[in-house]
């Protein structure tokens, strides 16, 4: 990435409050690792059978992954995308989670959105061209004969 960062800066949990964020932010270490396919079908099936999250609730989850990993508060959009999304899921909810570029200047970037807004985050995504999102759709609210793709 070649934009300039500042880390985010988020209020300290206290330490029984740690637990989540910290074991979503070391699962999504991991699974960024994935090749962007394999990362894609493992966010889709984890947000099977999810409700959708609001804002707010992404919100809190988001500043909770920042206060606890230095990389989530810092340049590592994926795994703060990720870690997110995890932590969500670990109440029943899923935020949209995708990832995409822009080509003036070229950058790309990871983010979380609920109702097609992104949630805290700096600077505007109106340039950046979505490439890979997990939705959670109609679809999840039935099952469906097919998956549909986004």
């Amino acid at each position: 990435m070649t934009t300039p960062a500042v880390a985010e800066q988020a209020p300290r949990l206290p330490w029984h409050r740690q637990f989540a964020p910290r074991c979503a932010a070391g699962a999504a270490r991991l699974l960024v690792r994935l090749p962007p396919a394999r990362l894609h079908r493992v966010l889709r099936l984890l947000s099977k059978g999810s409700r959708p999250a609001g804002h707010a609730e992404v919100a809190r989850a988001r500043r909770a992954v920042v206060s606890v990993s230095t990389r989530c508060a810092g340049l590592g959009c994926l795994q703060r995308s990720v870690a997110t999304v995890l932590l969500c899921r670990t109440h029943g909810r899923w935020a949209d989670w995708c990832t995409g570029f822009r080509t003036e200047p070229f950058g790309a970037h990871a983010w979380v959105e609920v109702d097609g807004r992104p949630v805290d985050e700096p600077g505007e995504l109106s340039a950046f061209r979505t490439v890979l999102a997990v939705r959670r759709s109609a679809s999840d609210k039935s099952p469906s004969p097919r998956e549909g793709s986004r």
